[in-house]
C-alpha cells in the first residue's frame, strides 16, 4: 500500500491499524535545536483521543506517545522523529460478524476490490484512529510554526448538523467537548447528540479552521499551490467530502467588486481569498472550512452485499462516534499546520533572502 507519506521539506509518515498493536508516524525534516517532549505532543492527542465525553465513542484509549528518536537533550537533532501510540482498548470481537460483508460508506467494498485482503477490525488502515498520529505530527509543526514565525492555528465546530454554530470566542472552544465557539449553543448541541445516539444514527458537520499570522510569500505558483496543498491534506481526513478556502461556494454569487480583497496602506478590505492569492500566501489569515460526512458505522440495518454478492444487511455494533466531526477539529488543525511547515521550510530554502520595498499589510481592516 503506498500513499502513507505527507509533504516535501517536512515529511510524516504513518504506519498501524485501530487493532494492531500500535500506530505511529516518522517526521523527517524537522528543524534541529527545537525544543520538544513527550508532554507538549499529548496536550494535542488528549483533545482528540476517543472517550472524552458520552457524545464521543466509549473507546478508552490513553494515546500515550512516545518519542522514540530525533530528539536528544530536550532538542530535536535533524534526525527522523519516530512518534509510537500503542492501542490498549481494542475490541476486534465487535467486528467479527461484519468480516465477510460490505459496510454502506466505509471503506470495505473498494478496499477489498483493490488488494484481495481487508482487516475488518475497526476499519483497520481506514479508521479515524489513524488520525492521531497525524495529531502528533502536527503538535510539533505548530510548534515550530509559532517559536519562528508567531504563526497559530486554531479549529472550531461551525455546524453540527443542521445546527450552525455562531462564532463568540475562540476561548470558548476550550470550554465544551464539541470545540463550538459559543457556550450558549453546548446544551442544545448536547441534547441533539444524546437524541442522535438514542436513534443509533449519526450525522455530519463543518469544522472551520484559522491560521494566524502566516506571512506572505509562502506557497508555489502553480502545481503546489498553497491552497491546493490545504485542500489536499484536509481531503486526506477520514469523512471529509468538501473544502473551502475563503468564501469557498459562496464566490459563485459574489460579483468581482465584491469578491476582490482590496488593499489600502492600512490593509485588505475583506479576506474573501482565505489568506492566499495565486497560490502564495497574502499575509492575512489563512481561512480553511471543510465539511465531514455523516459516521457510517450505525447501528440502523442498511442493505448491502457479502462476499459472495448476495444481498444482506448489516447493523454495525460496538463504539462509535455519533458526528465524527466533534473530534475532527484538532486533526483539521494539524493538517493545516502541516502544510504551513512544509511550505515555509520550502520557501525559506528558495526565497530566504528576497526583499522588495513595498511595505507588508498583514492584517485586515476591521
Amino acid at each position: 500500500m503506498s500513499g502513507n507519506t505527507f509533504g516535501e521539506s517536512f515529511r510524516v509518515t504513518s504506519f498501524g491499524e485501530s487493532h494492531g498493536p500500535a500506530i505511529g508516524c516518522v517526521v523527517d525534516g524537522c528543524p534541529p535545536g527545537l525544543v520538544l517532549a513527550e508532554s507538549y505532543i499529548q496536550g494535542d492527542l488528549d483533545r482528540r483521543k476517543p472517550g472524552t465525553s458520552r457524545h464521543v465513542t466509549q473507546r478508552r484509549e490513553p494515546d500515550t506517545v512516545e518519542i522514540l528518536s530525533g530528539v536528544y537533550e530536550g532538542r530535536t537533532t535533524g534526525a527522523p522523529i519516530a512518534l509510537l501510540i500503542r492501542n490498549q482498548d481494542q475490541r476486534s470481537r465487535d467486528y467479527a460478524v461484519i468480516a465477510d460483508t460490505f459496510r454502506p460508506g466505509h471503506a470495505d467494498y473498494s478496499w477489498w476490490q483493490k488488494y484481495g485482503a481487508r482487516d475488518p477490525r475497526g476499519g483497520g488502515r481506514a479508521s479515524a484512529r489513524e488520525t492521531a498520529v497525524r495529531v502528533a505530527a502536527g503538535a510539533i509543526a505548530r510548534k515550530w510554526l509559532e517559536e519562528a514565525y508567531g504563526v497559530s492555528v486554531r479549529g472550531y465546530l461551525a455546524q453540527l448538523g443542521e445546527i450552525a454554530i455562531p462564532f463568540v470566542s475562540w476561548e470558548a472552544t476550550m470550554g465544551n467537548p464539541f470545540f463550538a465557539p459559543d457556550a450558549a449553543v453546548v446544551p442544545r448541541l448536547e441534547t441533539y447528540m444524546d437524541e442522535l445516539r438514542h436513534a443509533g444514527d449519526s450525522v455530519g458537520a463543518r469544522v472551520n479552521v484559522v491560521a494566524s499570522g502566516v506571512p506572505v510569500g509562502w506557497g508555489e505558483p502553480v502545481f503546489d499551490r498553497l491552497d491546493a496543498d490545504i485542500a489536499h491534506a484536509m481531503m486526506g481526513i477520514n469523512a471529509v467530502k468538501g473544502v473551502e478556502i475563503g468564501a469557498g461556494f459562496a464566490a459563485v454569487t459574489q460579483r468581482g467588486s465584491e469578491h476582490g480583497d482590496e488593499l489600502t496602506p492600512e490593509g485588505f478590505l475583506s479576506n474573501n481569498a482565505g489568506g492566499v492569492l495565486g497560490g502564495v500566501s497574502s499575509g492575512q489569515d489563512v481561512t480553511v472550512s471543510l465539511a465531514l460526512k455523516p459516521t457510517s458505522s450505525i447501528r440502523i440495518a442498511r442493505r448491502t452485499i457479502d462476499k459472495t454478492g448476495a444481498a444482506t444487511t448489516v447493523a454495525t455494533e460496538g463504539r462509535h462516534d455519533p458526528c465524527v466531526g466533534i473530534r475532527a477539529v484538532p486533526v483539521a488543525e494539524a493538517m493545516l499546520a502541516l502544510v504551513l511547515i512544509d511550505h515555509a521550510l520550502r520557501h525559506r530554502a528558495q526565497c530566504g533572502d528576497v526583499h522588495t520595498s513595498t511595505p507588508k499589510i498583514a492584517a485586515r481592516v476591521k
